[in-house]
């Protein structure tokens, strides 16, 4: 994959085809995280004819330090501390908790504003192709890949278009695949690798979701 990439959109039909085996297989879903993950999971879902959903993911920044994940927490109480930065930065367990808290109102907060009616999907025994928009330190993606673990996913495939390759190996042994366009070193910042990395707003997360899950509703109805 030449870099930069273009934007999301163009990084979400790089990445389905690298998973085309995946094209119209039963008990297969795509969940983006939001909220920069969900342009390119629409891209991979349109294209591969799958069902889209989303996995909220809220990283956990260090005190002082927001950029730096000290962890991450998921949907359903899932909750993944990155203990290299916790003891390298000394942050205190109450520190943690008092982020935490603060993350899980801001999930909570999204998923209704994203999800509104639409149930949650059922994750037991599905393969999942879980996407974000890039990876640096993969604390949220880890933090998904544990929620999807304690919903009994059947399978769970990590998309990304661009990855450190340390980063990469962790997820690889985490997820039991994962796909990425580019491992460029050094990484510095997954924003680097990208011609246009706007910041995804709520309206565009409800906007992509809304208009898969009408072609969806659409297809069912139909059938």
């Amino acid at each position: 994959m030449e870099l930069p990439i273009k934007d999301r959109a163009m990084a979400g039909r790089a990445l389905a085809q690298l998973l085309h085996s995946y094209r119209d297989q039963e008990d297969v879903l795509v969940l983006g995280l939001a909220r920069g993950g969900v342009p390119v999971a629409y891209e991979i879902a349109t294209d591969l004819n799958l069902p889209l959903d989303l996995m909220l993911v809220r990283k956990l920044g260090a005190p002082g330090q927001e950029q730096v994940a000290m962890g991450a927490i998921a949907s359903g109480g899932i909750r993944v501390l990155n203990d290299h930065v916790l003891r390298s930065l000394t942050i205190p367990k109450e520190a943690v908790e008092t982020v935490a808290s603060a993350e899980q109102r801001e999930l909570e907060r999204q998923e209704q504003v994203y999800r509104g009616d639409q149930s949650r999907p059922e994750i037991a025994g599905k393969c999942v192709i879980l996407v974000d928009d890039g990876v640096a330190t993969g604390a949220s993606v880890r933090a998904g890949i544990a929620a999807l673990r304690e919903q009994n996913a059947a399978r769970i495939v990590v998309a990304v278009p661009v990855s450190p390759p340390n980063t990469l190996e962790v997820l690889r042994g985490a997820a039991d695949e994962a796909v990425c366009l580019a491992t460029p070193e050094p990484f510095v910042a997954i924003s680097r690798w990208y011609t246009d990395f706007h910041q995804v707003t709520d309206a565009e997360v409800t906007r992509l979701l809304g208009a898969a899950w009408a072609v969806e509703h659409e297809s069912v109805s139909h059938g």
